[in-house]
């Protein structure tokens, strides 16, 4: 088995003196979707910013594409290929679309913004017909979108999904996840999801991660959990 993209192993982080993650081990590996499911609090935002340097973990390793990124500022885990789309999509406001996408490309080794760019819109139509408008009189749906292309800008080997369906109309909702799919088929994208509607990011995923308090207490395919007795009772509410 080749090594994961991504490995976590034993990480402790906290913010101030509220420890957050007691001894997190996750793997993701090259072209797959891993979701972290788990109620309010668990631990699913801290893990992604901790991977990005924000917070630093204070035990424990973090490896990508086999170079230990411990202890790295978050430009410098940027430029080396993660992208971290955030909850609350945190777009530039006063910026046009177009500033936006182009700001995604500073962490990018490509000399071709102009063609990703061109992705980006056949993956967003709407970005494209919105390109001179303001980033903050978008909808919902739309700031989360030109956040995922703004992210994408990067040409990131792996990208962090911080709460992409929060807020979002049951349409807008389909439309991303259907575009998350299609990442992960058409370009080969690894993903790092975190979803609070466990359901679809475990249809969705390949494999999960069950967190409560800061810890894992449980992983594995993500059709296992779905069928998991204590996953269906405590996130999945019943549903078929």
């Amino acid at each position: 088995m080749p090594d994961p993209l991504l490995k976590l192993h034993q990480v402790d982080s906290f913010y101030g003196r509220i420890q957050a993650l007691r001894g997190i081990s996750i793997d993701v590996f090259a072209g797959e979707i891993v979701t972290l499911i788990g109620a309010n609090g668990a631990g699913k935002t801290t893990t992604l910013m901790t991977i990005c340097g924000q917070p630093k973990p204070v035990a424990g390793q973090i490896f990508f594409n086999g170079q230990n990124i411990h202890g790295l500022s978050t430009d410098k885990i940027a430029h080396l290929g993660i992208a971290h789309v955030p909850e609350g999509r945190r777009i530039f406001p006063g910026l046009t679309v177009l500033e936006n996408l182009q700001m995604g490309a500073i962490a990018s080794p490509s000399k071709e913004p102009r063609k990703k760019l061109d992705e980006i819109f056949d993956l967003f139509p709407r970005l494209a017909d919105r390109q001179s408008q303001r980033g903050g009189t978008l909808s919902g749906g739309e700031q989360q979108m030109l956040s995922i292309g703004r992210a994408l800008m990067a040409e990131p080997d792996l990208l962090l999904l911080d709460e992409p369906s929060l807020g979002l109309a049951p349409i807008i909702v389909k439309q991303i996840f259907e575009t998350i799919q299609r990442l992960r088929d058409n370009k080969s994208m690894t993903i790092l999801l975190v979803e609070q509607n466990a359901y679809q990011a475990l249809q969705l995923s390949d494999r999960g991660y069950v967190l409560v308090n800061g810890q894992v207490i449980l992983s594995g395919d993500s059709k296992e959990l779905l069928n998991n007795e204590q996953v269906r009772n405590a996130y999945l509410d019943g549903t078929n």
